[in-house]
């Protein structure tokens, strides 16, 4: 019970109720509960936990089955907790292996060099097999703490063991090891320390105008064809008054029509643009006729670079991003052949996409370079690092989060967003159909937004950054070799200590 609690209470170190220090004392419950215990008890607390951390924390995934997806209330349910069980597996080999590879004393540093790797590693799994699901890591709950220095250099995968060692720290204090406890204070207080005082980026003499339109556009009406043209007429007029500015966005699929059948629709807010001397992106979706072939895109109407004359426009230009990493379920089913005829959940309008490539070019608008990630993309740092460019101006990601109404996995999806921003050194951009739509600046480390469940529509004037990031050249790899030396290393030390004992 007490494992399942630790768990639950996870949700609120995120967002929106960003309750940081929640994360580390529930993570000193686990400690707490896995010392002097077998294997298997240590497995199946981590399985609680998990239970309670993924069952309330990604609880708004129900919204979208119960609301969308066609099942019996009972069916959705069991749907839920499958998922949620997958999910609590991570956690469980972490703890399972950390106390296999031990002696099982939770309190030796020894145990920690163990668990520490070994729930990166299971964390890493968690985000790439079965195309991965990198929602809620523990790092995510440092976005706004002061710890938060520290993602430039480390990312959020290092700010997860940060978290950990949060936790063991606080575990030790309670059982009155006070060594432990300072030496884990003193290390993050220095590292803190080195990164106040050299920052990676700083501003540079330039700054840009973005206008964000957010359509509000009902989830059941967004993809109803006879909805299409009054869809695109309400961006269109929303923007009319507003081209004073050097960059307007728009959400994904804010033009829900195919792109080849609005051509001409296309055609003059490409010209619109040009003419008011700005760029305009909006998400589309690419059906190529041909081919069959179906993309999630961002394109850029109007101007491409600052001193063009005209729009640049055409349907199949390069200057555009397909999304690569594609939403299990909601825009391809896995084993379809069997799964679309059982539900509607299944069988959702455009869940049939073609994966775009992992390495794209920016976008180019208006000449700014804009590093694109569309929707779920944002929570993959690596795909995102692997799109970064020194000359990148901008961190732009489109959204809709219309299917998860008023639950907490909008701002989830908000505060990874930011965290990418951080890690990068660079301003970021969202724009969604509903919320939550805003800007971040990653130095001053300060957001503003639109309001959820409105037609909105705001300009914001953000500060552009020079220089780059450890994490930007340098991803994790640094923070993979640390934890391995740690991991063999306590593995030496442990073995050592068996030879000794008589």
């Amino acid at each position: 019970m007490l494992a399942l609690i630790a768990g639950i209470l996870m949700v609120f170190s995120y967002s929106p109720f960003n309750l940081w220090p929640i994360a580390p004392f529930a993570i000193a419950t686990l400690f707490y509960l896995n010392r002097n215990v077998s294997a298997k008890t240590a497995a199946s607390h981590g399985f609680i936990f998990g239970l309670g951390w993924f069952g309330a924390g990604i609880s708004w995934v129900h919204v979208s089955i119960a609301e969308f997806g066609g099942l019996p209330l009972i069916a959705s349910l069991l749907l839920m907790l499958i998922l949620v069980s997958y999910l609590s597996l991570y956690p469980t080999l972490a703890c399972w292996l950390s106390h296999k590879f031990s002696n099982r004393n939770t309190l030796s540093i020894t145990y920690l060099a163990l668990f520490i790797p070994l729930f990166i590693l299971m964390e890493y799994l968690r985000g790439t097999l079965l195309t991965g699901f990198p929602w809620l890591s523990f790092g995510y709950t440092l976005t706004d703490s002061p710890l938060n220095n520290l993602a430039p250099w480390i990312g959020e995968t290092g700010l997860t063991a940060v978290s950990l060692l949060l936790g063991f720290a606080i575990y030790a204090l309670s059982q009155r090891s006070f060594k432990p406890a300072v030496v884990i204070a003193s290390v993050l207080l220095l590292a803190l320390g080195l990164a106040n005082f050299s920052p990676s980026v700083s501003y540079r003499d330039k700054s840009i105008d973005v206008v964000l339109v957010q359509g509000n556009i009902k989830q059941e009406l967004r993809f109803a064809p006879e909805n299409f043209w009054p869809t695109m007429a309400k961006y269109q007029d929303m923007t009319r008054p507003n081209w004073q500015a050097d960059l307007i966005v728009w959400p994904e699929a804010a033009i829900p029509e195919i792109e080849v059948l609005v051509d001409d629709y296309l055609g003059n807010l490409d010209k619109a643009a040009a003419f008011n001397n700005t760029a305009l992106i909006t998400g589309i979706i690419d059906y190529q006729l041909g081919t069959k072939t179906v993309y999630n895109n961002l394109i850029v109407v109007g101007k491409k670079h600052a001193d063009d004359q005209q729009g640049h426009y055409r349907y199949l230009h390069h200057n555009r991003y397909n999304k690569h990493q594609l939403l299990p379920i909601g825009e391809f089913v896995p084993f379809e052949e069997i799964l679309r005829p059982i539900a509607p959940l299944f069988d959702l309008d455009h869940s049939s996409f073609t994966r775009g490539e992992a390495k794209q070019a920016n976008l180019i608008a208006n000449g700014y370079h804009v590093l694109p990630a569309i929707c779920y993309e944002i929570a993959f740092s690596s795909l995102v690092r692997g799109n970064y460019q020194q000359n990148s101006d901008i961190l732009f990601t489109v959204s809709n989060d219309a299917w998860f109404g008023n639950s907490h996995g909008p701002h989830q999806h908000m505060q990874i967003a930011r965290m990418r921003a951080l890690e990068l050194g660079m301003p970021l951009v969202r724009v969604t159909n509903n919320g939550v739509s805003g800007v971040y600046d990653p130095i001053a480390k300060h957001g503003q937004y639109l309001p959820q469940f409105e037609a909105a529509l705001e300009r914001f004037t953000l500060p552009l950054t020079t220089g780059k990031t450890f994490y930007s050249q340098y991803g994790d790899r640094a923070l993979y070799i640390a934890l391995l030396l740690c991991f063999i290393a306590s593995l030496i030390t442990q073995r050592q200590k068996q030879k000794s004992m008589p």
